[in-house]
């Protein structure tokens, strides 16, 4: 396939994902997909499924049925080693930043090049070097995790995750717990890695307004399926009554206040009339 040709695909397709954690159901015939060389973000409410997403786009999980291909590959057949040289070409960031503790900064970046690769230390130390300027913490090289904010910590995963020039880097809930000016910095780093790298980025979160800024392609995902999905300016203009509740943080409409159940009145009469007897 020439290099034109795969610039007009996409980078990941999900068909028809069906998931379940024992009797809940995660997904009910999702169908999404990612276009390539674009900043994706999959938004919708706690408990929909965002990270499990992203784990079954990286293989640690196994869809009960449907597919998912990522670059080309359906994730679930291929084999152990074709799944790691693929995970090679996909960077993650925890929500946490997932450092390892017992290294510094360097170390913590180094890891994948050492661990992946036969290059020789003095350009290791370049290439660590030149990812840690990337995300402006080059002279915070020698810092143990224990002495990072949060956002330092989730700057130093980034130069991590693009340690070994992935195609697409996998986001976990990267705004979650940052303060303004480090969230801004962070939504920066995303969008100008993605342009100067040419990558894929896939961004799981609920973050409206961080990710409606960031995003090329916006996925609003409930009830195990896809509710909206386009630009931003598509889904603002074209949503649905319950992106619209989401995208505007109200908070009753197509997903309610109240959990299901009878009337407040049914259960007070129901009261009343068991202690009259």
């Amino acid at each position: 396939m020439n290099d034109a040709r795969v610039a007009d695909t996409p980078h990941v397709v999900v068909e028809d994902l069906v998931f379940r954690r024992g009797r809940k159901v995660v997904f009910d015939g999702l169908s999404l997909t990612v276009p390539r060389h674009s900043v994706t973000t999959v938004m919708g409410p706690s408990g929909t499924g965002k990270t499990t997403l992203l784990r079954l786009i990286g293989g640690q999980l196994r869809p009960e049925s449907g597919r998912i291909w990522v670059d080309g590959e359906e994730v679930a057949r291929l084999s152990t080693r074709r799944l790691y040289a693929l995970r090679k070409r996909m960077g993650m960031l925890f929500q946490t930043g997932a450092l390892l503790t017992d290294m510094n900064v360097f170390e913590n970046v180094a890891f994948p090049l050492r661990e992946h690769t036969d290059l020789p230390e003095e350009l290791i130390r370049n290439l660590v070097l030149m990812k840690l300027e990337a995300v402006g913490l080059r002279a915070a090289r020698d810092l143990s995790p224990a002495e990072l904010s949060g956002g330092m910590a989730r700057r130093v995963a980034l130069a991590r995750a693009i340690a070994l020039d992935p195609d697409m880097i996998l986001y976990d809930e990267p705004f979650a717990g940052l303060d303004p000016i480090t969230m801004g910095q962070i939504v920066t780093l995303i969008r100008r890695t993605n342009q100067t790298l040419g990558l894929t980025s896939v961004l799981v979160t609920h973050d409206v307004a961080e990710a409606m800024e960031i995003s090329d392609h916006v996925v609003l995902i409930a009830e195990g399926r896809v509710m909206d999905a386009g630009t931003a300016e598509q889904v603002r203009a074209g949503a649905s009554e319950w992106s619209e509740q989401f995208l505007d943080g109200r908070p009753d409409g197509p997903v309610p206040f109240h959990y299901p159940g009878d009337s407040y009145r049914d259960d007070l009469m129901r009261d009343r009339e068991s202690k009259n007897g």
